[in-house]
């Protein structure tokens, strides 16, 4: 029997430094995986997501443009991961070599444009317009804080964003996960952020930091997420007044990012990611 090997890297994103920042596996597909081979890749890889990319031209992979990605977490597979496209656009620009200064890639999200940079990966995401809502009870009292100072939810996906007293009460935040499993106003959420003003905690510099937490996808606490930040993005602009800013997730790995609003529809993240190690996956 002929045993067939996929390419199979491991990056460190949103950070410089390697061992920081949101690991992700980037599979580079010769052809279409089974749904269910996917997955379970993605369950052995045991990283918040497992990205699948593969070519859309019939040339060798340096010299394409376009690309089909989708991406994995150990249990389900998701619509959009900011983090795991940041790795697959530095494992084809900086590992593999893809000529062209931008690529697309065509995903469950539609088509997403990743720019090689001389400040990083700038990718091109649809923005998750802010909506306006009563903060959760169930949701407050499972995070462990008394107040909030306002609570949205992204109109695109559905994250629930709960803005903090300071950075250093997202910082320093211990959720009760069990509780947030039970708590039935999660039901209706995809994810919930905590997010403040980035003046305090040791981690000034930055214009606003964030957690992001999805017990229910398998994930207590995802380390760097740039999905989060099409919804964290809208929001900060309209309260701090600025297009263009620096962001901090302020997880135990950290990471940061640099944000801008580009027009009404579009939020552009920048970021840098590190290659931790390559390998062949065996199938």
């Amino acid at each position: 029997m002929t045993v067939k090997t996929i390419p199979l890297y491991q990056i460190d994103a949103f950070t410089r430094d390697p061992f920081k920042g949101n690991p992700a596996a980037v599979c580079l597909l010769p052809h279409v995986l089974d749904d269910v081979l996917m997955q379970a890749v993605a369950a052995e890889m045991n990283l918040s997501e497992t990205a699948f990319v593969m070519r859309l031209e019939e040339q060798p992979w340096a010299d394409c443009a376009t690309f089909s990605l989708r991406w994995f977490t150990p249990t389900t597979e998701v619509k959009l991961c900011g983090h795991a496209t940041l790795a697959t656009s530095v494992v084809l620009f900086d590992v593999i070599g893809v000529s062209a200064p931008g690529v697309i890639f065509k995903t469950l999200s539609g088509d997403l444009i990743a720019n090689h940079t001389q400040h990083g990966i700038e990718l091109d995401f649809p923005i998750d317009p802010p909506v306006a809502c009563d903060p959760p009870a169930d949701v407050v009292e499972a995070i462990g804080v008394q107040t909030v100072q306002a609570a949205v939810y992204g109109a695109r996906s559905t994250m629930l964003l709960l803005h903090l007293a300071d950075a250093a009460q997202v910082r320093t935040l211990r959720p009760d996960f069990s509780a947030l499993l039970a708590a039935k106003s999660m039901e209706q959420h995809h994810g919930l952020i905590v997010t403040a003003d980035g003046d305090a905690a040791g981690i000034a510099g930055y214009d606003f930091v964030s957690r992001f937490f999805a017990p229910w996808l398998g994930i207590n606490e995802d380390p760097v997420t740039g999905s989060a930040h099409t919804l964290l993005t809208p929001y900060w602009a309209e309260r701090l007044g600025k297009r263009e800013m620096s962001a901090y997730q302020a997880s135990a790995r950290g990471g940061e990012l640099g944000v801008r609003l580009a027009g009404n529809d579009r939020v552009k993240l920048v970021g840098k990611a590190a290659v931790v190690f390559k390998g062949e996956l065996y199938i």
